[in-house]
């Protein structure tokens, strides 16, 4: 899906607003809420598949995404000058071991992982089996979860099951999409969930042996010193993503754009001299809204 050219992208300091001219595009454009039909789970069914294909391709394609889609480079010459320490070596080094590591549905804590993330999400509903229609309620392409892991791996389960664990009340906010004006079609949690991770890996870099990029320098700075810091990020990605969506009233349709808009923002957020921590962010306070 095309992508298009916004001339205001809304800053963190108004993440829930959505500038005048966005308002008047959409109303000229006549971008209206699409209705339910008798054929709607089919159609959304097909809108999974795409959605889940475009970000389990194949890595080039995904990385041209990205790159094509604004990856801009920020404060080149303070990039170019800057030598990791240790820590940040060994912190950099240990979540790329995490990267690695593919989601494997026969590993006993794999599976393990998975149920614990039905039991954070839905603590008072018996999950049937690992294979199960119930999946499709927290947001999976089909049955079978494990199939949505292709281009992410074990660390995505990773994310998603830290967020449920620290951040329960934003999670299940997000999750069941308490809070603003919904679309009628809304996106699918838990695969959202899975191209949030992709987004971040990409934007930050990780898989170079040093980011090439102010935001991902400044990330593996931050990680030098916390160790959660990747997981936490997630978290804050995630709700940045809602607040967009929101923001953007967007529909299922305007998933990509919301995602680019996200990262855009989280780079800027990133690059600031003032963030030290994790916590320094201005959108971290949106998990405790």
């Amino acid at each position: 899906m095309r992508l298009r050219r916004r001339q205001c992208i809304p800053s963190c300091s108004s993440l829930h607003r959505v500038d005048e001219d966005e308002v008047y595009w959409r109303h000229k454009s006549g971008h209206e809420e699409l209705a339910w039909s008798p054929n709607s789970t089919h159609v959304i069914s097909q809108w999974t598949q795409c959605f889940t294909n475009a970000m389990v391709g194949s890595r080039s394609w995904i990385g041209g995404f990205f790159y094509r889609s604004g990856n801009k480079r920020h404060g080149t010459d303070k990039i170019s000058d800057y030598s990791l320490t240790t820590l940040q070596e060994q912190g950099l080094q240990r979540l790329q071991e995490r990267l690695q590591v593919p989601f494997d549905e026969t590993r006993p804590d794999h599976q393990e992982a998975l149920r614990a993330l039905w039991h954070a999400a839905f603590p008072k509903i018996d999950l049937k089996g690992l294979i199960s229609e119930q999946w499709k309620d927290m947001g999976w392409q089909g049955p079978n979860p494990s199939t949505d892991f292709r281009g992410c791996g074990f660390v995505s389960l990773e994310n998603l099951l830290f967020f449920a664990r620290t951040y329960p009340a934003s999670f299940h906010r997000l999750l069941f999409k308490q809070g603003g004006t919904r679309a009628t079609w809304e996106y699918p949690f838990a695969v959202a969930g899975i191209n949030v991770s992709f987004m971040l890996i990409q934007m930050l870099d990780l898989y170079s042996e040093k980011p090439k990029c102010l935001p991902g320098i400044n990330f593996i700075k931050i990680l030098g010193e916390d160790e959660e810091a990747f997981d936490v990020l997630y978290c804050i990605a995630f709700e940045m993503m809602d607040a967009q969506w929101l923001a953007m009233r967007a529909s299922y349709m305007d998933f990509n754009e919301v995602l680019q808009v996200t990262r855009t923002q989280l780079e800027r957020e990133l690059s600031l001299d003032d963030v030290h921590r994790i916590q320094d962010l201005p959108a971290y306070n949106l998990l405790y809204q």
